[in-house]
């Protein structure tokens, strides 16, 4: 795998960095008491700020937005109906309904639940007995689907984050990361908009009962959309909150560890905040246009240019541009024949030196294959010196 640094965009980029460099305060990071957190960029996936973000912790109930992002994907394919109803099992009830003293919507026991209210009870008031009922309505038991919820998260590049339950309720073995949350969220907002919208519900009432949504974020917060809290006796009180502004601007923050419920909503919204007036939407490479070349061995041309198949975009640091760099990876050598279209790599924007996005690069050209005598110089030049590129 071949690494080279992207002096092209160092010089998109670098430019007005140094320019504004001179009289900005040197705190570029933010400090948080949470103990891990993590800020996406809700447009890109790009990530902006990252503390302990693969370091896992208890979900607690933000385990929630997958039994949700499950419960969804059955609806938009059909698999389930909204007015289709669910029994309310002993187990249901007793482990997540009244009985339970947890966040419930009271659904009575043996009773008959259309989906469309426990979609709400779940989502809106964080319900264990709306997230039973779902799981087992759905595959039998919550063991079968939380079995689906692993095989969802490896799907979505949840690498780091395990499910023995719907409800996030202790249990031995359930562990997530705030990165991991970060890019559920995305997904869960992107892919479903319409369902997406149930998270700003302010209010559900089930079985005579009203309850508010359980996420204080969104009326703390202007523009405060979503999505979730939860809270355990290990990882402390946690949140996936997503905050949305001027420009179609859209922040995801997921953080845990913190000690009070106060302190999280405190520290949520000062990171907003932060990424608000930090960062700066900028088109990096247009679509089409070289960010790098790779050489080509056998071929007519001696290299061949990288391009992207649509536009980089991402959040920039305002004042610190210049701790802004990239990096494209290729598998080397390329052999002759490439044709325009091929996937040959990736390149890679770092923030502080740290992983921010990554998108694909392809051929721009076609590069034909080129006469044995240059094949053969290509050879003793790859004998020669390919040993130099493995370092």
């Amino acid at each position: 795998m071949r690494l080279l640094r992207s002096a092209a965009l160092l010089a998109v980029i670098g430019f007005s960095g140094v320019a504004q460099a001179q009289g900005t305060d040197a705190a570029f990071v933010p400090d948080t008491a949470a103990k891990v957190a993590v800020i996406m960029d809700g447009k890109t996936g790009g990530i902006l700020f990252d503390k302990n973000g693969s370091a896992p912790f208890p979900p607690a109930s933000l385990a929630k937005i997958m039994t949700a992002e499950l419960l969804f994907e059955a609806l938009a394919s059909g698999r389930i109906a909204p007015d289709a109803t669910m029994p309310v099992s002993n187990h249901a009830w007793r482990t997540g309904g009244a009985p339970s003293r947890t966040a419930t919507m009271f659904a009575a026991v043996r009773s008959l639940v259309p989906v469309e209210a426990l979609e709400r009870g779940l989502v809106v008031q964080a319900a264990n007995d709306a997230a039973i009922i779902i799981a087992e309505g759905l595959d039998g038991s919550e063991a079968a689907f939380a079995a689906r919820m692993n095989e969802r998260a490896k799907a979505l590049g949840m690498v780091d984050s395990r499910f023995v339950n719907p409800t996030g309720l202790p249990e031995g073995g359930q562990e997530v990361t705030a990165r991991d949350m970060a890019i559920l969220a995305r997904h869960v907002r992107l892919t479903y908009p319409d369902r997406y919208a149930l998270y700003a519900q302010p209010d559900f009432e089930w079985n005579k009962i009203l309850q508010r949504n359980r996420n204080t974020l969104l009326t703390a917060k202007p523009g405060a959309t979503g999505m979730a809290t939860g809270f355990s006796e290990e990882g402390g009180y946690s949140i996936v909150g997503v905050v949305e502004g001027e420009g179609g601007r859209i922040t995801i923050l997921a953080l845990a560890g913190l000690d009070k419920e106060q302190n999280r909503l405190r520290e949520t919204i000062a990171l907003s905040d932060w990424a608000a007036s930090t960062f700066e939407e900028k088109t990096i490479f247009p679509a089409g246009t070289p960010v790098a070349s790779a050489p080509v061995f056998g071929g007519l041309a001696a290299s061949v240019p990288l391009v992207l198949d649509s536009d980089l975009v991402a959040q920039i640091p305002k004042r610190h541009a210049d701790r802004v760099t990239a990096q494209v990876r290729y598998d080397t050598p390329l052999q002759a024949p490439v044709r325009r279209g091929d996937k040959i790599g990736r390149i890679e924007l770092r923030i502080e030196d740290r992983f921010s996005l990554e998108r694909d690069l392809y051929a721009g050209e076609d590069v034909a294959e080129g006469t044995f005598a240059g094949r053969a110089a290509d050879a003793i030049q790859e004998l020669a010196f390919g040993w130099i590129r493995s370092l």
